[in-house]
């Protein structure tokens, strides 16, 4: 499976195609659309939030609640658009206004100088526009699609926040339901009460001070075959290509999985997972500080990835920049922005995790229609058990 999206974070839409999933898969409107609702929450989020009101309209690919085969269309409209027709008009605009509203001056932390530099752009916006984390709505209605085709095989994802700038949420094991039920209440997506008063003041501290603030997010995912990705190629170690998805959402600037980076200073003893064997689970692991991973490939136990995201870089309190027109220090101009967006980007990281791992099972598995990747899947699970 693959997909594109295309579109800018004030123009009319954003669309993304999805091609490769299978037929007969039921597709639930109301689910995506949650999804997409629940990007938008959390505290610390700007004053876009209040304007958007994401919902994806499907235009290809679905007929009667069924997905064909055929390429999966989805569109976000931007609310916001209305306010930025003649900006971001498609037709070549002339005058001294638009020269006015013309981006020159690259703000530290973005794309804005980089992409001008590489794509020969005079007008920032050009750059700006595509690069700005409006662009995962599109990829959260993909990956909420991808949810939906896991769900049909008992796999079940979440997120949780477990940092905010200075404040860390305690670890607490819960059944993955109700990780997902305490979480959904909690504004900044923490099972930690104690911690979550404190971020929200850590957060209103920030944001007073014209500043912003990142964190840590993590992604868990239980009911996942053993044997998704491979050991054979770099390219086929399903943890690598969650590594890279994780980090290829805005502001994230590393991954880990399992332990993690902890393990670079423990003994391997205190690391790697004990193989178990019973008669009614099979294979299994005494733990699970690898994250479900041995070699690039699943190994049943639950998925646990962790991703960094730093601070967004559009502040209040500007930081130094040149201007690309006259080559004079500046500090730098603002666009609305949030103060902190780590609760969302948590939503944002299960649903890049869910669509690797839609992948995955299609890769493994493969199949035109629903019905025959699950008889696949059966047989294998039945191969299995006679291991």
């Amino acid at each position: 499976m693959r997909y594109l999206t295309a579109g800018e974070t004030h123009g009319p839409q954003l669309t993304a195609i999805i091609e490769g999933m299978p037929s007969n898969l039921k597709i639930n409107f109301e689910e995506i659309n949650r999804e997409l609702q629940r990007r938008q929450k959390g505290y610390g989020r700007g004053r876009r939030m209040q304007i958007e009101k994401d919902s994806a309209n499907i235009v290809g690919g679905v007929r009667h609640g069924k997905s064909t085969g055929a390429p999966i269309a989805l569109i976000v409209e931007n609310k916001d658009w209305t306010h930025w027709t003649t900006v971001m008009n498609i037709e070549p605009i002339e005058g001294s206004d638009e020269e006015k509203r013309r981006v020159h001056r690259p703000r530290p932390g973005h794309a804005d100088l980089n992409g001008g530099l590489k794509y020969n752009h005079k007008d920032l916006r050009n750059v700006l526009e595509r690069s700005s984390a409006r662009e995962t709505a599109a990829r959260v209605a993909v990956g909420a699609v991808a949810k939906q085709l896991l769900t049909e095989f008992g796999i079940k994802v979440a997120g949780q926040v477990i940092r905010i700038g200075e404040v860390e949420a305690q670890v607490q094991n819960l059944p993955i339901d109700e990780l997902i039920k305490v979480t959904e209440e909690s504004p900044v997506r923490v099972v930690d009460k104690e911690a979550e008063a404190k971020m929200i003041a850590h957060i209103d501290q920030v944001k007073k001070e014209g500043d912003s603030i990142g964190g840590i997010v993590e992604c868990i995912v239980e009911g996942v075959p053993i044997g998704l990705g491979s050991h054979v190629q770099w390219d086929r170690k399903l943890d690598g290509r969650i590594a890279q998805a994780v980090v290829s959402i805005n502001a994230f600037k590393g991954c880990e999985i399992g332990i993690g980076f902890e393990a670079g200073s423990i003994r391997g003893s205190q690391v790697h997972d004990e193989i178990l064997y019973t008669p009614e689970k099979g294979y299994h692991r005494k733990t699970n500080r690898l994250g479900g991973f041995e070699g690039g490939m699943t190994n049943g136990q639950p998925i646990v990835v962790r991703g960094v995201m730093k601070p967004i870089p559009t502040l209040y309190k500007p930081l130094a920049s040149v201007d690309i027109d006259t080559k004079e220090p500046f500090t730098a101009q603002v666009e609305r922005s949030d103060s902190c967006a780590v609760p969302a980007a948590s939503v944002v990281m299960e649903h890049v995790v869910a669509w690797e791992l839609a992948c995955a099972l299609m890769e493994k598995f493969g199949g035109d229609s629903i019905d025959e990747v699950r008889n696949n899947i059966n047989n294998y699970l039945e191969q299995l058990e006679r291991y």
